[in-house]
């Protein structure tokens, strides 16, 4: 038995890139960027991937320093350069949930989103931001 489970809190370090399928489907990628425990360290930098419904609300909610909530499993993508033809790879973290964790006045300044569906939170501190 095998358990790939995720759970962080960050940032949005950029605004989700969307792409829409004519299959319907849609998918968001963004990054996300977690604090350390000392004020000294850099954020830890994650690639995220989004799917679905969660992807739509990230396309409609989320913009780059929006304080998210996320639950998913850890992923490698493999892919082979086309220029040199090497074998190159990277992590992604797939999202299963996503929750925003923005205040109100986050989302007035463009920073996040506040309502209802359970994507409520608390109000961030400016030492939390690590940009």
């Amino acid at each position: 038995m095998g358990v790939n489970s995720i759970t962080l809190v960050g940032r949005a370090g950029r605004d989700p890139e969307v792409k829409y399928f004519e299959s319907g489907s849609v998918v968001a990628n963004l990054t996300l960027a977690v604090n350390r425990r000392s004020r000294d360290d850099e954020p830890d930098w994650f690639n995220l991937e989004i799917w679905g419904k969660q992807a739509q609300v990230a396309a409609d909610y989320v913009r780059k320093g929006s304080l998210l909530g996320i639950i998913g499993s850890f992923k490698l993508e493999r892919w082979t350069d086309r220029s040199s033809g090497e074998e190159r790879s990277r992590p992604v973290i797939r999202v299963d949930r996503l929750e925003l964790l923005g205040s109100r006045r986050d989302a007035e300044s463009g920073g996040g989103f506040q309502g209802g569906g359970g994507y409520g939170g608390g109000e961030p501190s400016g030492e939390e931001v690590p940009f």
